[in-house]
């Protein structure tokens, strides 16, 4: 009986580029006072992150966030947010390793930053789910031309979410672990 042993942990990355929404996101869901590595962006960064599309972003990620959420007696999930720079990536293997899956952050004003981000989950076949997250001037587009945009299979989940708002970070995590489960039922 799995009371006998504690809550089963699982672990889950969340990746995107550079302000896409990943510390707000753990930021929202967690239950303790989430683990932060923010650090003040200085001019060192200039011309190396692009923040046109959030110009008010005066912090960024270098090593990573996070988060823990008990779902219940039987299951905790602990979140981890990685940097969203290419300069911070070497820390990905580390935070990804022995994850459930992932949740890529997409800031469609800047698709382009998200495809690092889904090509890695993709070569090491971990599931992810691609949570579109509410920015000005991104909600008429639908998941479906968000996967075929990002050239995703069908049965990757797509979805949009409000990486502020808790419920949406909720759902997001729970079609994650719905697709993961899926993904190992169909292997087995």
């Amino acid at each position: 009986m799995r009371a006998d042993r504690g809550p089963v942990p699982l672990k889950v990355v969340v990746a995107g580029g550079f302000g896409v929404g990943k510390t707000t996101l753990v930021r929202a869901l967690s239950e303790i006072p989430p683990l932060l590595t923010e650090e003040p962006l200085t001019s060192a960064s200039l011309g190396v992150d692009d923040n046109d599309a959030v110009p008010d972003k005066t912090t960024t990620t270098v090593a990573m966030d996070f988060g823990r959420i008990t779902v219940d007696e039987s299951l905790i999930l602990y979140l981890f947010g990685t940097p969203g720079q290419d300069r911070f990536w070497f820390m990905w293997d580390e935070l990804a390793r022995g994850a459930v899956g992932a949740v890529v952050l997409v800031d469609l004003r800047r698709i382009d930053d998200c495809f690092a981000a889904v090509d890695y989950f993709e070569n090491r076949r971990l599931p992810f789910v691609v949570a579109i997250n509410g920015f000005p001037l991104t909600t008429g587009f639908s998941p479906d031309a968000v996967r075929e945009a990002l050239a995703l299979p069908p049965d990757t989940p797509v979805l949009h979410m409000d990486a502020r708002d808790q419920d949406s970070g909720l759902d997001t995590l729970v079609r994650l672990v719905e697709h993961a489960l899926n993904r190992i039922a169909a292997t087995t």
